[in-house]
């Protein structure tokens, strides 16, 4: 009778072993879905926010058009005003590039 119990007794260890080993397998298989989704997830909601950020940035502002004779008056004039030029040379300059 003890042979037989002994017997039982290893059967019963071995299954408890087989189940728990299977459990722990399943268990971590889960585990690294789970982690995988979550991965997914938040490489998803990246790269949607940055599809925002790149749909609300406004394109850059064109430079206005600058007609060539008003920079140059422009810059006469900073010249005019910082004593470079005189009332005279800027006068001349002036009438130059107006054309007149």
């Amino acid at each position: 009778m003890l042979m037989r119990r002994r017997g039982g007794l290893v059967r019963m260890a071995a299954t408890t072993a087989v189940v728990a080993g299977t459990a722990g397998a399943v268990s971590h298989h889960q585990q690294q879905k789970y982690q995988q989704q979550a991965d997914n997830q938040a490489y998803e909601q990246q790269a949607a926010a940055q599809q925002q950020a790149e749909a609300a940035a406004p394109p850059p502002a064109a430079a206005p058009a600058v007609d060539p004779a008003t920079a140059q008056l422009e810059n006469l004039a900073q010249l005019h005003a910082s004593g470079i030029l005189t009332d005279e040379e800027f006068a001349a300059a002036k009438a130059k590039a107006l054309g007149i």
